[in-house]
C-alpha cells in the first residue's frame, strides 16, 4: 500500500535519497556497495535501508551472506520515483555519486567487503 507520509518522510533525509538515486542507476545493489556509496558504517546503512522498506519504497532478497536491495515497484510509487529521477541532475551530490556508484560496482563485492573489514 502507497502511504503518501510515510513515503515522503523515508526521502526527508539525503543519505536516503542517494540510496534510492543508486538503486534507480543501479538497479540491484548489496549492502556492502550501499555502504561504501554513502561511507557511512554498515549499521547507519541498515537502518536507512529499512525505512526505506518500512516505507514500501526498497525491496530486498538475500543471496547466501549477502543482501540485494531494489526499487518496490509498490503501486503509488511509481510517480515519486519518476519525479526523483528527473531531479537527481540538479543535485551535486548525487552526480559525484553516480561516479563512485560506477567505481564501486566494477570492484566485486568480495573485494569490497575485504576492504571494509579491513577499515
Amino acid at each position: 500500500m502507497f502511504a503518501p507520509l510515510e513515503t515522503f518522510k523515508a526521502l526527508s533525509d539525503m543519505n536516503r535519497l542517494r540510496i534510492v538515486a543508486a538503486l534507480d542507476r543501479g538497479g540491484e545493489l548489496c549492502a556492502c556497495q550501499i555502504t561504501e556509496l554513502l561511507q557511512v558504517a554498515g549499521a547507519t546503512a541498515s537502518r536507512h535501508l529499512g525505512i526505506l522498506q518500512h516505507a514500501g519504497l526498497v525491496e530486498s532478497r538475500k543471496e547466501g551472506r549477502w543482501i540485494h536491495y531494489r526499487l518496490s515497484p509498490l503501486p503509488g510509487t511509481e510517480a515519486v520515483l519518476a519525479w526523483l529521477g528527473e531531479s537527481y541532475a540538479q543535485s551535486p551530490q548525487l552526480k559525484v555519486d553516480a561516479q563512485v556508484l560506477e567505481r564501486i560496482v566494477a570492484i566485486g563485492r568480495e573485494e569490497l567487503c575485504r576492504k571494509q573489514r579491513g577499515r
